[in-house]
């Protein structure tokens, strides 16, 4: 299609809008700059709604926008000029449509990369001309809906069909939306991307004349593949307040860890990093995959999404005048990181200049140049690495009070929390919490602990007809494990972590172990492709193990020094579980023997099997349904205080699990984190930081989280 022709079809969608031709032009220009260049292109078209006209506003759509545009210019090589964004009244159907034919029918070609992005609000809708068909829909930002009657929606299908048809096999869809109505009521701090179905309204003819046209076109579809928020339809896709910005869960978990994915991450690994991350953040949604390539889970990224960087954590997006500060983009930190990045944290280019965090807000931050005189090597534009975390001491739980409790139940509550204030604190609705504290559904006189989709947490509620402040007191021993789990999933440093590590989940049986899920540092990538699976069942993103199943870690040290290793997890009843490395010694000058905890050191090029000794290899996983949370800590020293902390449990008996229930699990996490600090050994003095924070070196340690399902 020529430009005046384009422009001529979208005339009078401009003047809905109240954008001149010179503005259009403005943004239109982008298609045609670069149609005669040969060589491969990468193309992106961006979608984002917040401000709906009749619908509840949404808060994170244009953060993910963001999300998406810094992570292809600067993880993938996609020119700014070849990325368009329709945002708010821009993202109408007839605009959405018309740049699917324009900025990306009319310029992709064979061999070029096609991203395509929507944040906002799906449905369920009728067809207008078959009332009794219902189907999937997008929501743009539509200002035509006579009386409600007929919307001016986009189908699933109209989109997958565009997309489907450009002439590349390299088209990724992130969609990051849903399309049936929330069977549970929304929590302050958590809002869902999709609307009731109407019961009256009918799709506009507009679309579906606009479908037949596509359906008649050549049915020759490319491999496209859609990454979907929801794996299946009674999930809710939802996005969060983070303090002081919102954003989609799913949009934010998975460009983060393509910040800092390896070349080799299969899709299907990529989403159960994806699905873990947004269970740490309080959800049960898991992401989907649709395609019709073979095998697409075991596709690597790179087949649809070339890589052009290094792994980063972010750049550098703008240097004060005086040269002595900087503006940073930090999406690829994990959100629950970047939340208590503390002041004095250190990045480094690769050119070698370090920069001094200072403040951020949202996902931007500000950072001090250390080296003034090497300012003249500094440029928009580069990457920055993390090389030094700073924690603060004084984290604790947040916890909401649900709006749903009474004024004096939320008088007594808060009475009660402010007893264990060095745990617990209770958050405003306008800050992101841990967890929400409320009533059962139909039980009003039950309290008990929510995730923040508002699943209760198993085994916190309380008895029947319990006053709340003996409901809070009766949780204390809960917060404590919680805020345990908080901590230890701070060091999580995979993407940055300097360790060259690999380790590896498998299932172990009498022919030869299986492998569950694998995870690695940067550092450990040896260049070699990715032959293992994570074991998924159908419908969900998350590896998956049968009941009863021994399990084992093998763990490679793939630098040139001696690593120390803990473990410590959760499972699905939030209760906190640990690695006990008894081993059995005779006493001094006696025949008695004393079981003591010992160091687990791994050398540099060889592995161990944890847990493993000469009765026994691996744990079995209990009888009951259950989710797991590992992490997999290693260090360049000992874990002196961790261990003289886990030696305060009873010695173990003969039926023992190695893997078993953790008591004290906050001064375990504690512990860790002082010995992270001790085995970091920072130089660099960094004035006011070192007595009330963590210091960690990413050069002295690893921190790898992994999550599976036992079904």
């Amino acid at each position: 299609m020529k430009r005046r022709a384009f422009l001529e079809r979208i005339g009078s969608i401009l003047a809905v809008l109240g954008l001149t031709e010179a503005e259009w032009l403005t943004l239109g220009n982008r298609y045609y700059q670069a149609l005669a260049q040969p060589k491969p292109r990468k193309l992106a078209l961006l979608i984002g709604i917040n401000q709906y006209p009749q619908s509840p506003v949404l808060s994170g759509c244009l953060t993910d926008v963001e999300l998406q545009k810094e992570l292809l210019i600067h993880r993938f090589g996609f020119a700014s000029a070849d990325i368009l964004t329709l945002t708010e009244e821009q993202a109408s159907r007839e605009f959405i449509e018309a740049a699917c034919l324009d900025h990306l029918g009319k310029q992709a070609k064979a061999d070029d990369t096609v991203v395509f992005h929507f944040s906002g609000y799906g449905t369920r809708v009728k067809l207008a001309t078959f009332p009794e068909t219902v189907e999937n829909a997008l929501i743009p930002f539509n200002l035509d809906t006579q009386n409600q009657l007929s919307v001016n929606y986009l189908l699933e299908e109209t989109l997958l069909l565009l997309l489907g048809s450009l002439p590349t096999n390299r088209v990724t869809t992130v969609l990051d939306t849903s399309y049936y109505a929330p069977s549970t009521l929304q929590t302050p701090a958590l809002k869902f991307r999709s609307r009731p179905e109407s019961s009256v309204a009918k799709l506009a003819l507009e679309e579906l004349v606009f479908l037949k046209q596509q359906q008649t076109q050549d049915p020759a579809l490319n491999n496209a593949i859609i990454l979907k928020a929801t794996s299946t339809e009674n999930q809710q896709a939802g996005e969060l307040l983070f303090g002081n910005f919102s954003a989609g869960l799913f949009t934010y978990a998975l460009t983060q860890y393509l910040w800092e994915s390896t070349p080799a991450t299969t899709i299907q690994i990529l989403l159960s990093h994806v699905r873990s991350s947004m269970y740490k953040l309080g959800s049960k949604q898991q992401p989907g995959l649709w395609t019709q390539k073979k095998n697409p889970q075991s596709g690597l990224i790179i087949d649809n999404l070339p890589l052009v960087s290094s792994d980063a954590e972010g750049v550098v997006i703008a240097i004060n005048e005086d040269g002595k500060a900087v503006e940073l983009w930090l999406g690829g930190l994990p959100l629950q990181v970047l939340e208590y990045y503390g002041v004095n944290s250190r990045l480094i280019t690769p050119t070698g200049e370090q920069l001094i965090f200072k403040s951020h807000n949202g996902l931007t931050a500000k950072a001090q140049i250390s080296n003034q005189d090497a300012t003249t090597s500094l440029q928009v534009g580069q990457l920055v690495q993390e090389a030094v975390r700073v924690l603060l001491r004084n984290i604790s739980l947040t916890v909401l009070l649900d709006s749903g409790l009474e004024r004096i139940e939320r008088v007594d509550a808060t009475s009660a929390f402010a007893t264990i204030t060095r745990i617990v604190n209770i958050t405003a609705t306008e800050q992101k919490p841990d967890y929400i504290f409320g009533k059962l559904k139909n039980i009003p006189s039950r309290y008990a602990l929510f995730s923040l989709d508002g699943e209760v947490i198993l085994n916190t509620a309380g008895e029947t007809g319990d006053a709340v402040k003996v409901a809070v007191q009766r949780l204390t021993p809960k917060f404590s494990t919680l805020l345990a789990a908080k901590l230890w999933r701070l060091t999580e440093n995979q993407g940055s972590s300097r360790l060259a590590v690999k380790a590896t989940l498998e299932m172990v049986n009498n022919i030869s172990p299986r492998v569950v899920m694998q995870q690695q540092t940067w550092r450990g990538f040896s260049g070699e492709s990715t032959t293992h699976k994570a074991l998924t069942t159908p419908g969900t993103a998350i590896p998956t193990v049968p009941i009863g199943s021994t399990m084992q870690y093998r763990v490679e040290n793939l630098s040139d020094r001696p690593i120390y290793l803990m473990l410590v997890g959760l499972n699905n009843s939030r209760s906190a579980i640990a690695f006990y490395p008894w081993e059995i010694s005779k006493l001094a000058d006696t025949s008695e023997t004393k079981p003591h905890l010992r160091e687990i050191v791994i050398y540099p090029e060889q592995a161990v099997r944890l847990p493993e000794n000469n009765a026994t290899a691996g744990w079995t996983l209990p009888s009951p349904v259950f989710f797991c949370e590992h992490q997999l800590i290693l260090s360049t020293s000992p874990f002196t205080e961790t261990l003289a902390a886990l030696s305060t449990t009873k010695y173990p008996s003969s039926d023992q699990q190695p893997i078993s229930p953790l008591v004290n699990a906050l001064e375990v996490a504690q512990a860790l984190l002082q010995d992270l600090h001790n085995a970091s050994k920072i130089k660099v003095e960094i004035t006011g930081t070192a007595a009330d924070s963590y210091v960690l070196d990413v050069n002295n340690w690893a921190s790898l989280n992994f999550s599976f399902q036992v079904v």
